[in-house]
């Protein structure tokens, strides 16, 4: 997923440096809102699992404090671990997707300015 949200980004980005007069932003426009709303399920998605996972961190740490056992200790440590690359990644989806409404109102505003 990360490599095709950066793709994705750059190549629109690449679209809207390239200046082309013929270029149909309506259309661009289209596909743009479809990808955005695909990126924006997933960034739910992933939200919901870091969300667990952060919660399942805090109680497995906090159940450690109260009893002590190196299986709870080894379990906060697995959470963590797992919990630090969910938060990167809804990390880049979260800012890829804030890019992509800059995108689409550079792309509203081409529109409008052809009129």
């Amino acid at each position: 997923m990360k490599e095709r949200i950066i793709n994705y980004m750059n190549h629109i980005d690449d679209l809207l440096d390239s200046e082309s007069g013929s270029m149909d932003y309506e259309k661009l426009i289209k596909e743009h809102l479809i990808q955005i709303g695909f990126f924006m399920h997933e960034r739910l998605i992933h939200l919901i699992v870091t969300v667990v996972f952060a919660i399942l961190t805090l109680m497995t740490a906090f159940t450690y404090l109260r009893y002590q056992t190196i299986g709870l200790l080894l379990l906060t440590a697995l959470f963590i671990v797992l919990l630090v690359p969910y938060i990167n990644h809804y990390y880049l989806l979260e800012n890829g997707v804030q890019k992509m409404y800059k995108q689409y109102d550079e792309m509203l505003k081409r529109v409008n300015s052809d009129d």
